[in-house]
């Protein structure tokens, strides 16, 4: 059985922990990534290559970075990428329009899911069901909970149901009721065989046709639309497989507290702190965090936010996100820490006409061949060897050398060496931002 990983979401209700440059499945706040751990979970019914990923174009190389750290590689064709995020359903479209047929599974890549023998044994009956069935997956719940939708089972397919109907998530009086009748939580989970795909496809969403056709060319043509809204809940033909495991969409901060082990006062903790007289907070800090004679709090200290709010109102955050993304602050889409296919770098600090940031380069790669009309750059190298490229002459710089780049010279740095290159950047002019680059060459085929 085949396997689709949608690892394209921006996972906006845990911010200031994730943003648009690094979404929720991408964080490591379980061990292992949330996106890591799908494609781990992935291998239960699939081999390398089996498994597809559909992600954006912003987002190509992190997914590469994480399957790299875990030993994975799967084929070149079986990277997906949407040009932009339009849901579920056109994505799961773009799959099969990219090769994926048969019968496959579809797995979101930011949810904690607990494979024991029943999440298995699901998968099974799921496979078989799928001959003639779209086949999602019920969670028995553990409680009454207002942030998930619900299932309601109906007539009984051998192992499985058929799906009466698809709830929205419920008020807590009614979340107690679903729960009392027997409904179960859409774990956003499916397994689908792509002839019965096809033919529910047609006939509800015949839009949804035009990718299958044109690929990734019809995106400025079709809905942006869940498979939920635009499919299943419209078909006769969807079956549901209860399974009772451990799971969580992780679709806010009270739901990470859920998950994360307590200390005696029941306070979860990721980072460093100190909890006086303090029960019962999330704490997730990247410096010292100090919590006296409070309780029922969320605390999120990132280099550059910090976010204090009740337990229980975690839906702020979206809309703090939204307040950021509206302004154009640029908060809202990155860390002081960015992500690229030669490594990374943090910004230190900025002001008028500066910023200095630290570069860390991988082992044998190289950031691209380029040039800035607006500033100037002085390196120091900090940590490794650097094979530097001004204008055409090379030199290689050690620890505790530096060279500059005037504005306009065009320009490489390249780790040579075995171990990570770390360089101190400094960068002044009349306009700094990420966008006054040209480049002629370059190793990921950003030109």
């Amino acid at each position: 059985m085949k396997t689709v990983i949608l690892a394209g979401g921006k996972g906006t209700r845990l911010w200031p922990l994730s943003r648009e440059t690094m979404p929720k499945q991408f964080l490591k706040i379980f061990g292992n990534s949330l996106f890591q751990k799908t494609v781990q979970r992935a291998f239960i019914f699939s081999k390398p290559d089996e498994i597809f990923v559909v992600t954006n174009k912003e987002y190509k190389f992190r997914v590469l970075d994480d399957l790299e750290e875990i030993g994975v590689r799967i084929p070149d064709e079986n990277l997906i990428l949407e040009p932009k995020a339009m849901n579920t359903l056109p994505a799961i479209c773009l799959a099969v329009k990219n090769g994926v047929n048969g019968k496959f599974a579809v797995l979101p890549s930011d949810h904690i899911v607990e494979v024991n023998e029943n999440y298995i044994s699901a998968f099974k009956v799921a496979e078989k069901v799928s001959d003639e069935y779209l086949v999602t997956f019920g969670i028995k719940p553990t409680k009454p909970h207002t942030g998930y939708g619900y299932i309601k089972p109906g007539e009984r397919i051998g192992d499985a149901f058929k799906v009466d109907d698809f709830k929205e998530k419920p008020n807590s009086e009614l979340a107690k009721r679903y729960v009392e009748m027997g409904y179960l939580w859409n774990s956003g989970m499916f397994v689908f065989d792509s002839r019965v795909f096809l033919e529910e496809l047609e006939k509800h969403a015949p839009d949804m046709l035009e990718i299958l056709e044109k690929g990734e060319k019809a995106y400025d043509k079709v809905r942006e639309i869940s498979i939920d809204y635009g499919l299943l809940e419209k078909s006769n033909k969807v079956a549901v497989v209860p399974m009772e495991t451990r799971w969580s969409d992780v679709g806010n901060f009270d739901a990470i507290y859920d998950l994360w082990e307590k200390d005696p006062d029941g306070n979860a903790v990721n980072g460093e702190a100190i909890c006086m007289d303090a029960r019962n907070n999330l704490i997730i800090s990247q410096k010292l965090a100090v919590l006296a004679g409070v309780e029922d709090l969320i605390v999120v200290n990132t280099d550059d936010a910090l976010l204090v709010a009740r337990r229980g109102k975690g839906e702020v955050v979206k809309k703090v996100y939204e307040k950021l993304q509206k302004e154009g602050d640029r908060r809202a889409e990155m860390h002081r820490t960015a992500y690229r296919p030669w490594g990374s770098y943090k910004m230190i600090e900025e002001g008028q006409g500066y910023r200095v940031k630290r570069l860390i380069i991988k082992p044998k790669k190289r950031i691209s061949l380029q040039r800035h009309y607006h500033r100037s750059e002085h390196w120091v190298v900090v940590r490794g060897t650097a094979r530097i490229t001004v204008d055409g002459k090379e030199i290689l710089l050690r620890s505790g050398e530096s060279t500059f780049v005037p504005a306009g010279a065009i320009h490489r740095i390249e780790n040579p060496g075995k171990i990570p290159l770390e360089i101190i950047e400094i960068q002044i002019g009349e306009y700094i931002e990420e966008d006054d680059i040209e480049r002629f060459e370059d190793d990921f085929g950003r030109c």
